[in-house]
Order: structure tokens, then sequence, then C-alpha cells
């Protein structure tokens, strides 16, 4: 038996033991935080109700608390700009809050590119997709060098450039464009070409945060290991 359908196996007798809301209920609160996040952001540009200010990147919160991602304030600096008060200390709140709860809170409850991967990992069961192809998790850190290194080049925050979230993220508000090609690509190597591909081997967000095991992700068992769903 292969470890997907281990995994299957798992979940189904979790359902049958605990029923499915509590055996899903780790995945229903992630998945329920992901769509507020994004409901919030996009809540401003399309009913002018601004509950937050900016984007994933730099944000600020009911106007009074500024947030702002480590990595992204890490290429700004690498670019040679000096970024604005109000952004440093964003940074700042962000890594306390990553010391307290963890950087991989930030994958699994608020990415919305986690609703993407997490998808393609279902469908890949449903089509009982064995392809599993290895990639080496050093891989995202050398994007996050190269990513760092292209900003130092170019003068600009490189990654964003490419940067899954923010392309989801302004999709939803203007239509994704050209845009969807990189989220397309995100889905098909997680169906296709190996489980937990973006997330685990290529992300440089996720390499920069790095983490234990997310809470409530499907497929996090190891193959073998006998796990309940929830």
């Amino acid at each position: 038996m292969n470890r997907f359908s281990i995994t299957s196996q798992n979940r189904q007798l979790g359902v049958e033991a605990k029923g499915w809301l509590r055996a899903h209920t780790w995945w229903l609160l992630r998945r329920c935080s992901q769509v507020a996040v994004l409901l919030a952001f996009v809540a401003g540009p399309a009913a002018g109700l601004w509950i937050v200010r900016g984007n994933f990147a730099s944000s600020q919160v009911l106007g009074v608390l500024p947030l702002t991602d480590p990595f992204i304030l890490l290429q700004s600096l690498a670019a040679g700009v000096q970024p604005a008060a109000l952004a440093a200390l964003g940074a700042v709140l962000v890594l306390a809050l990553y010391a307290v709860v963890g950087g991989r809170a930030y994958c699994s409850w608020v990415c919305p590119v986690n609703i993407v991967t997490d998808t393609a990992f279902w469908l890949r069961e449903k089509l009982g997709i064995t392809r599993d192809r290895k990639l080496d998790r050093r891989t995202r850190i050398w994007i996050l060098a190269g990513a760092c290194l292209a900003s130092v080049v170019t003068g600009t925050v490189a990654w964003e450039f490419v940067n899954p979230v923010s392309i989801l993220q302004r999709g939803l508000i203007f239509g994704l464009g050209a845009g969807w090609t990189i989220i397309l690509a995100v889905f098909l190597l997680d169906l296709v070409v190996t489980r937990r591909g973006w997330c685990s081997h290529l992300c440089p967000v996720g390499a920069f945060v790095k983490g234990g095991p997310i809470p409530g992700r499907r497929g996090g068992a190891k193959p073998g290991h006998r796990r309940q769903v929830g």
C-alpha cells in the first residue's frame, strides 16, 4: 500500500471514529482563517470597508497596527531602500508573533496559496496520482538567496514580481490576467510533479519563517504513521 492510500485510510478512520466535523476541525478552522483574511483585504477596494489597508507584504490593520513581511523588509534593505519606521516596526511585530506562535502559522492560517496547494493535494489523492518526484528542500533556500541577490542587482523587491501570494491577492481584486499562469503552475506542481512541492520545497517565504509541522494539514503524516485527521 502506498503512502497516499495510507493517508486516505487514516483520514477515513478518523471520520468514522469522530464524525466528519470533528475529524476536520483543524482544516475548517484554517480555511475559515484564510478566507477571513482575504475578505478583510478585499473589503476595502470592493465595499469601502477598510479593515486592512495594503497587502500581504505590508499592511495596516484598522489604521493602527502595522504589519510587514520580514522577508520583504530584508529584500528592501538588499535593494538599498531605507524602510519607513512604520514598516520596520511592522516587521518587528511580525517577528515577535512568529517567536510566540511559530513562523509556519502564517503558512497554515494566513497564506492564501495554501488553499491552492491543499486543493491540489486533495485532487491528487482522489485521482490516485502517485508520482512524487523528489525535490531538494534546500532549493527554497537558494530561491530565497536568489531573490535577495536579484533585489541587490535591480534595486527592487524582486520577489514581488513573481510572488504567488501577491499575485493571487491582486487577482481577486483586479483580475489575475497573466498571473493565472503562476498560480496554475503552483497547482500543477503539487498535483502532478510532487506532493507539497511548493510549500515544502520551493517557497522562499516558508524557508524564511521555517517552523514545525502544520496543525491539521492534510497529508502531514509520515509514510506508515497512522494518524487521524483533526
